[in-house]
């Protein structure tokens, strides 16, 4: 049950929702019963300070009669006409006996002096007493003013009993009212969830709908969108790579085979059949061997298994190495290598793998150079950058066929087409080599690609990796 968003975001919101209330509901209990005691000690208050009043002014009536001390004579004449149910009263004389008293109570309190206030009990019954002195002249005459708290003991009682009553109604409605809101908003995630599970492998061109691409569930679906597309292509690239690299060593391995079945068919055939069989076998193992050893890197690679061998050299010295090795195959074509240097370009790199990857640029260049033609190296420091670029002078590659130039077993065989007697590839090599230019934080682009060739630009950090 609590496994449930739903539940728990219910409990969150009333458990948030009850701190508050309780805490809300304390603060109003507690300020309305401080309320009702200031305004009950102020109404005590003034019933005193109207007996003080009352007191003087008989007193002072008296004195003009007749002179002489009539201060207890006008206490009980005015506690006579001051005769209040509500806030009976009791005066006490200078040697604390009672001078007037209008409570049905006997003495029930001493003769302090101070101005105060006490809750106390008569006959089980609570009261609040005031005390304070009347201010006569003759002697310390003590009043006791009285105001029964049943009304207002019985008032908070049915307050609290309010509050108790309603703060868990007000939970209890604001438990179901969070639950159906949570139910509301995370229907959308319920809906995705059923068409998440109807989605395979083998319909992951499908996609979830979006109701509102603004809100948080909406962006979700959006994200979960691309992650299927990027799926998707994935599987569609897993599913050409396996069926490409099928075709390709198919073909060498049913050559191998036809090859050896010849040699077998006939036990007295010429040495020299022998051996060209044996040399057709020998060159499509080297080819065969070349796709796996390419597929074994890519596969290292893809799962990240491929780590650096980092060493100090000069990559200007790397290139012209690299263009060297090549101008005998060029030759054969009767094409020319052509190096342009700028600079020295010290790197800190994988020297085999970067040696990989320009032997690969400069194989496809000459391989789609026509007879005649010419193969350009340049390189030099672009923008903290060294920069090296490989171009050819052949019929360069369609348009629409460019962004899948890097894809693997990609060829664009209706120009840069290859013959299996041309040495040419499985359609790994560029793959491979951006890869290598990535692995060391750099770009491989095809830059330029028309009638008059293609050129291929490396672009390597000068910082070391």
């Amino acid at each position: 049950m609590f496994d449930s968003i739903r539940t728990r975001l219910t409990l969150w919101y009333v458990g948030i929702l009850a701190a508050f209330i309780v805490a809300f509901s304390l603060i109003i209990y507690y300020a309305l019963i401080n309320t009702l005691d200031h305004d009950l000690d102020l109404r005590i208050k003034e019933i005193a300070e109207s007996v003080k009043t009352a007191i003087s002014s008989e007193a002072r009536e008296q004195a003009a009669e007749s002179p002489g001390d009539h201060t207890v004579s006008a206490i009980k004449e005015a506690a006579d006409e001051m005769r209040l149910k509500d806030f009976p009263f009791i005066v006490y004389g200078p040697q604390g006996d009672v001078i007037t008293s209008t409570a049905d109570f006997a003495r029930v309190s001493d003769n302090q002096k101070n101005e105060t206030y006490d809750d106390i009990a008569v006959s089980g019954d609570p009261f609040r007493l005031y005390r304070t002195d009347l201010g006569l002249d003759h002697g310390p005459f003590i009043l006791h003013v009285f105001h029964s708290l049943t009304e207002e003991q019985a008032m908070q009682r049915q307050l609290g009993l309010l509050f108790l009553v309603l703060v868990p109604l007000t939970l209890l409605l604001a438990g179901w009212v969070g639950y159906f809101m949570a139910k509301k908003a995370l229907q959308p995630v319920a809906e995705m969830r059923k068409q998440a599970q109807k989605i395979t492998a083998s319909s992951l061109d499908e996609r979830l709908i979006v109701k509102n691409e603004h809100d948080e569930l909406g962006q979700l679906t959006v994200v979960m969108n691309e992650l299927l597309a990027r799926l998707s292509a994935s599987f569609e690239q897993q599913k050409r790579f396996m069926a490409d690299a099928s075709h390709e060593l198919r073909t060498p391995i049913a050559i191998v085979r036809g090859e050896s079945e010849v040699a077998l068919l006939k036990p007295d055939r010429a040495m020299d059949d022998y051996r060209q069989s044996l040399a057709v076998i020998n060159d499509e193992s080297q080819r065969l061997t070349k796709i796996v050893e390419d597929l074994f890197t890519l596969a290292r690679a893809d799962a990240g298994q491929y780590p650096l061998t980092l060493a100090d050299f000069y990559l200007d010295e790397l290139v012209t190495e690299c263009s060297r090795s090549v101008r005998t195959l060029a030759a054969a074509k009767q094409i020319t290598v052509r190096c342009d240097a700028s600079k020295e370009m010290p790197i800190r790199a994988d020297e085999a793998l970067l040696r990989r990857m320009i032997m690969n640029l400069l194989d496809n260049a000459i391989k789609y150079t026509p007879p005649g033609g010419s193969v350009a190296v340049v390189w030099g420091v672009q923008d903290s950058q060294y920069r090296v670029a490989v171009s050819d002078t052949g019929e360069g590659i369609p348009s629409e066929l460019q962004p899948r130039i890097f894809e693997r077993f990609f060829r664009a065989d209706k120009v840069r087409s290859r013959s299996e007697s041309d040495g040419g590839g499985a359609g790994l090599g560029l793959s491979i080599s951006r890869w290598i230019v990535q692995a060391h934080g750099g770009q491989l682009e095809l830059t330029r690609s028309d009638k008059g060739g293609s050129t291929f630009t490396v672009l390597l950090p000068a910082t070391a990796v």
